[in-house]
């Protein structure tokens, strides 16, 4: 089985199947790459997924980032 890849940018707000520990559920991107940068909305804290991990734990978007 195949997971497409999800076209996020910086800035966007998405949220992924499970809940931070925090409880929050929603995380903002803050870098992308081979990796994805995310940060807690809830608490703050900021970390790292694999791009497979993170296609694999999308859920949705919430707020998507500003076109330029």
């Amino acid at each position: 089985m195949t997971i497409p890849i999800t076209p996020v940018s910086v800035g966007d707000t998405v949220r992924l199947k499970k809940p931070h520990p925090c409880g929050a559920n929603e995380w903002q991107v803050t870098r992308l790459g081979a990796d994805i940068g995310l940060r807690c909305l809830g608490c703050g804290r900021s970390v790292m997924l694999e791009r497979y991990e993170f296609d694999r734990r999308f859920r949705g978007f919430i707020n998507r980032a500003a076109e330029e």
